[in-house]
């Protein structure tokens, strides 16, 4: 009876939005962005991250539990300096998997489903973690754990770029990134209280309240509208947005969009700019996230903190780390939407530049007596040994290590993950998204693989002065390619990719 009664309306709206003059439409825009309540929004936003709190909590898993199994009486489950990098590794090759099967996911079950869907292997991979009684059982449930993180990873954002709106998607886009440093702040904490296996029971939690919540959240509008089912699109939206608001017009606009795009990608297609633009732009980005070294460096952090003998013990410097990385994704999350995004893309590239080359240099010149307690061993094995640092200057290391987390955390840790989600069209939106995940877990596998073997065989600054080069490489990145998209919505977006005019981001 409502979607009757509405029907008029929903023509009227539909016309209008070809028809009003700009000035007009961009009045009404603000007028119903004021009218908007958005509790149940940032209630599906909330559910939804959850899962990516999860993977922020799996991902550093290995930060405290690597030196307890170095340490492990049990000769099946201590690890060693040729297993220790597998352990960190093999979570980045899960993801890479996880974003792959996206691909297929995304388009197939739904955004909502996607996200769901990855509760089942990331709790049979806690499970494998917590009662591990050999090697296998840590690496499979290691990969198993990677797997969800991918999935999470390259469905999430889209999620909720989809159910947002221009007003507040740079504030919700930085969510994911938020609750993976909260869910990675948790771990480093429980850490300090928990043994390694209740640190995999403990991960169990977000998980299950995840998949609880989400039961009642409704599936994005675009997705909806894309197979078809426009009754159940348009009461999603209503959903979103609250009855007393005129997200009939929203609707039509994005039922316009999908409309244009209703045919799935042909290889023919992905030579028009419309779609391989903002595909490569998105790619290079996630390319360029990975090797400025953040995975590197958060997985092994206490290993690193005890290789450069930093002052404060190596536990509580993860953890200060990290609730350093959590007050600057806040700063971002407030700032995206009044800043815009490429502003804080530049500073986020410059001060991992300065951080890079700080800790590299340091590394480089640092007096020999300041690290010879682990001047002769490996970085693994080093997490063992207790730091004795003999002069305040061992605070660089942490200082720069805390600023490099600021700087990635402000601009290119949420940002990349949010332009990922709004430049994509909506085509190709599904299967692009988990090309990008695979493309950022096989370099990050690539590097946490050889990150060790790297260090060992030259010394660790060698690994942070690449990263510095390629932080370099952001900036150029940054003011070359990519477009600034404070305030538009994704429609406009499209529209600009489709025609070139840079009026449509103005």
């Amino acid at each position: 009876m409502e979607s009757r009664d509405r029907e008029p309306l929903v023509r009227k709206t539909s016309s209008s939005y070809h028809t009003f003059p700009e000035a007009t439409a961009r009045r009404l825009d603000k007028e119903y962005l004021r009218s908007l309540h958005n509790k149940r929004l940032y209630l599906a936003v909330f559910a939804a991250v959850l899962g990516n709190f999860s993977f922020g909590f799996a991902l550093v898993y290995p930060s405290p539990v690597i030196p307890a199994l170095e340490a492990h009486p049990s000769p099946a489950l201590r690890l060693d300096q040729h297993t220790a990098p597998w352990f960190g590794s093999v979570f980045t090759l899960g993801a890479a998997a996880g974003g792959l099967s996206t691909m297929l996911l995304n388009d197939c079950l739904g955004r909502k489903l996607s996200i769901m869907f990855s509760a089942l292997p990331s709790a049979l991979g806690y499970a494998l973690l917590a009662g591990a009684q050999g090697l296998w059982m840590l690496l499979l449930g290691r990969v198993l754990t990677g797997y969800a993180g991918g999935v999470t990873s390259a469905s999430i954002p889209v999620y909720i770029s989809e159910i947002s709106h221009p007003g507040v998607r740079g504030m919700l886009g930085a969510c994911p990134q938020i609750m993976a440093v909260l869910g990675s702040l948790v771990l480093y904490a429980l850490g300090l209280v928990l043994d390694w296996r209740w640190l995999a029971v403990a991960g169990e939690v977000p998980v299950l309240a995840m998949v609880l919540l989400l039961c009642f959240m409704p599936n994005s509008p675009r997705f909806l509208l894309s197979q078809g089912r426009e009754e159940e699109a348009l009461g999603s939206l209503c959903w979103l947005r609250g009855q007393d608001t005129d997200y009939a017009r929203e609707y039509e606009q994005i039922k316009d969009s999908v409309r244009k795009q209703s045919r799935r990608v042909s290889c023919a297609e992905l030579k028009d700019p419309f779609l391989y633009k903002p595909i490569l732009i998105s790619g290079l980005m996630r390319f360029l996230q990975q090797l400025s070294g953040v995975t590197c460096i958060l997985v092994y952090l206490q290993p690193i903190f005890k290789k450069t003998s930093v002052i404060l013990k190596a536990e509580y410097d993860a953890a200060l780390v990290g609730l350093v990385r959590l007050s600057a994704v806040a700063i971002a999350a407030v700032s995206m939407d009044k800043a815009g995004r490429k502003i804080l893309l530049f500073v986020s590239a410059g001060v991992m530049l300065v951080s890079n080359l700080t800790m590299g240099l340091y590394i480089h010149f640092e007096p020999a007596s300041h690290n010879g307690t682990v001047a002769n061993t490996t970085l693994a094995s080093s997490a063992n040994l207790p730091a004795e640092p003999t002069n305040y200057i061992t605070l660089i290391p942490l200082l720069a290590t805390m600023f490099f987390i600021m700087g990635y955390a402000m601009g290119w840790g949420p940002i990349t993950w949010l332009l990922m989600s709004e430049i994509l069209p909506l085509k190709a939106r599904g299967v692009a998204s988990g090309l990008c995940v695979l493309v950022s877990w096989l370099t990050a596998f690539t590097l946490t693989q050889f990150f060790l073997p790297v260090v060992n065989a030259f010394g660790l600054e060698v690994p942070f002065l690449f990263f510095a080069v390629i932080s370099a490489g952001n900036i150029l990145f940054t003011g070359c390619c990519v477009p600034e998209t404070k305030g538009r919505s994704l429609e406009q977006i499209e529209a600009f990719f489709r025609t070139g005019r840079r009026s449509f981001l103005r």
